[in-house]
């Protein structure tokens, strides 16, 4: 369900995603706008699940998490037992930081971070291909990140 989002809305979002850690004042300034008026702003974008959490932003390398993939993976069945099942591991699995169903030839794109490629072979021969219905798998390593996340694209206004 989309939300209607004026232009000060818009601006709040974009303040917020470049610093979430901005008090109320500070953002309230930022965004021209009074404390109060800020602050129910803010709380409306929230209650409207605009807003949907906050979090901080961790160094992957300075918790020793080197290695990076991009994995590719074909299920074995597609029915609804199989996915429900391949989706629980899944979410169970701290190394997969994000998971995309996807059209083509595979069917998921997971993200994953660990140590080193001893972590990840052992994430992949232990966990992936023995554990959740897996048919294929085709992995890419991170070299070098060009672009990180840094915020969802804003509609212009």
């Amino acid at each position: 369900m989309t939300v209607s989002l004026d232009r000060t809305d818009l601006l709040l979002l974009a303040e917020l995603q470049r610093a979430g850690r901005l008090t109320n004042a500070e953002l309230a300034e930022r965004v021209h706008l009074s404390p109060s008026a800020c602050l129910r702003r803010v709380q409306r974008l929230e209650r409207e699940g605009v807003i949907a959490g906050y979090r901080a932003e961790v160094d992957p390398a300075r918790l020793g998490l080197g290695l990076q993939a991009f994995v590719r993976v074909q299920l074995t069945r597609h029915d609804p037992e199989a996915i429900a099942a391949f989706s629980a591991h899944v979410n169970a699995w701290d190394e997969v930081i994000a998971c995309h169903a996807l059209t083509g030839d595979m069917d998921y794109l997971l993200h994953v971070v660990v140590q080193d490629l001893e972590h990840f072979s052992r994430f992949l021969l232990d966990r992936l291909l023995t554990q959740a219905g897996v048919a294929d798998v085709n992995s890419s390593f991170v070299l070098r990140t060009v672009k990180a996340f840094r915020g969802l694209p804003l509609p212009a206004r």
